[in-house]
């Protein structure tokens, strides 16, 4: 019976590295109030929160490295996605203080200007505009001033709460006939989290002006009520009133990746290339996913065309280096690495680069310099789960068990969406004989990833092993 066992779980003694990982990150914060509370479950295709449930047969987590909330990397960073957007409605409403003193307004400059003119006020040490002592009253019946002093308190001065009063107070005096007023108010309550007060605004606005960038902004806030076909309905409408509209375009492209719908992503990405083809995130998300689809050679042409059009920073050159080295054009592989590490302008992307440099020694069988690679990962990040993951990889390999398992350990508590970790740790505790523990980060890999073959192999084994005794 043991040498049979030993004969089934052979298969399984070899512990799983985490791929590469393309530069390009992306995280989408929650942020919905309980009155825009959407269904707990919702059904499969139509939700971002659950993305694998699609029907697009996008990649496994095998092939392509996923986010924490279960989507595949992207080509590009989006652009919503890494701004500081305001987390809680205390966030949002407080704003930046522009005031000189904490005295009263009244005795501020009162025995010099008259109050209306001193919120025009310049000085050096002083803001542009003192927002503190606007009468928002009487720039709202000044149509062309107000407007201009709106876009000043919003992107300026992220004024969120002054900026809505102003935009309240001229759509009023413009008896809600403007629809400029209308996408403001809808922008300030979206900034808010207020998202079905914003979808009434845009809505209004989109009937009295049928504009592109009211459309956008009214997808986004679907996106944000977590209604992903809806948004794609809005921007198929969309294109049919500005056919080769590139922003519509895009825009569906996005929504189809987010759901993990990778192939009809690809497709309409290159319907933007059509209409542009110099639009640098169509052809970098193309290029990633033929990276990612085991055709290396065709996205080192697209790459090769970013960097003709004059893209040049660290994630272009980190990704020529990983399409030469799997395409077998070694000559240039370190070069546009060394190159990605010169021009990286932080430590997450030098610590990218180094755990790339590392795959490539994985790959080309030099442990030692992965095992330095994956160090200096470390040593830039050291929150890098999957360099934890190798390492204890490398370290299994030379025998140090105790190390490998607290390096999983670390690795699997830094990125529980990730199944590399639970499945080595299940794993190694298989092997030293501890079957409850190995059960255990079974049952995590598999939730993780549930079309693991091997987890379900190992799960299997276990059962049967628990059945015995």
């Amino acid at each position: 019976i043991q040498a049979a066992w030993n004969l089934k779980t052979r298969a399984l003694t070899e512990m799983v590295y985490v791929d590469e990982i393309d530069m390009d990150q992306e995280g989408i914060a929650e942020m919905i109030l309980d009155e825009n509370a959407i269904a707990q479950v919702a059904r499969p295709g139509t939700s971002l929160k659950l993305p694998g449930t699609g029907q697009g047969g996008g990649p496994s987590p095998a092939v392509r490295p996923v986010t924490q909330s279960g989507r595949p990397i992207t080509g590009f960073v989006r652009p919503s996605t890494q701004s500081g957007r305001p987390s809680t409605m205390e966030q949002a409403i407080r704003t930046p203080r522009t005031a000189l003193t904490a005295r009263p307004i009244t005795s501020a400059s009162g025995g010099y200007v008259r109050l209306g003119t001193a919120s025009m006020l310049t000085n050096p040490d002083g803001p542009f505009i003192n927002l503190s002592r606007l009468n928002l009253t009487k720039y709202a019946q000044k149509p062309k001033l107000a407007k201009a002093l709106f876009e000043y308190i919003f992107h300026h001065e992220n004024d969120v709460k002054n900026a809505l009063d102003l935009a309240a107070l001229a759509t009023e005096h413009a008896q809600f006939k403007d629809w400029w007023w209308k996408v403001q108010i809808g922008k300030c309550y979206y900034r808010l989290g207020l998202y079905r007060e914003a979808e009434k605004q845009f809505k209004s606005a989109l009937k009295q002006q049928d504009m592109v960038d009211t459309i956008l902004y009214l997808a986004k806030v679907y996106l944000r009520l977590d209604q992903p076909v809806t948004a794609l309905n809005l921007f198929k409408q969309g294109l049919e009133r500005f056919p080769g509209e590139v922003t519509l375009i895009c825009g569906i492209a996005r929504i189809y990746e987010e759901m993990n719908n990778i192939s009809s992503a690809a497709e309409y990405y290159k319907d933007v290339l059509k209409q542009d083809n110099t639009h640098v995130e169509a052809i970098a998300c193309i290029g990633s996913n033929h990276f990612y689809s085991d055709q290396p050679e065709i996205a080192l042409r697209f790459y090769r065309r970013l960097l003709q059009m004059g893209v040049y920073n660290c994630q272009l050159f980190n990704n020529l280096g990983l399409c030469c080295f799997y395409a077998q054009q070694y000559d240039m592989t370190l070069s546009s690495f060394e190159r990605a590490l010169f021009l990286a302008e932080n430590e997450e992307e030098t610590a990218d680069v180094w755990y790339n440099l590392g795959h490539v020694a994985v790959g080309i069988g030099d442990l030692n310099l992965a095992y330095q690679c994956f160090k200096l990962t470390l040593v830039n990040n050291n929150d890098y789960a999957e360099a934890y993951n190798n390492l204890a990889v490398l370290e299994m390999r030379k025998g140090h068990t105790e190390q490998a398992r607290a390096l999983l350990q670390t690795a699997s508590s830094l990125a529980p969406h990730m199944y590399e970790p639970h499945f080595n740790v299940a794993i190694l505790s298989e092997k030293v004989g501890d079957l409850q523990r190995s059960y255990t980060a079974a049952q995590k890999s598999e939730e993780a990833f549930p079309g693991h073959v091997d987890t379900q192999q190992l799960l299997k084994q276990l059962k049967e092993h628990f059945a015995m005794l």
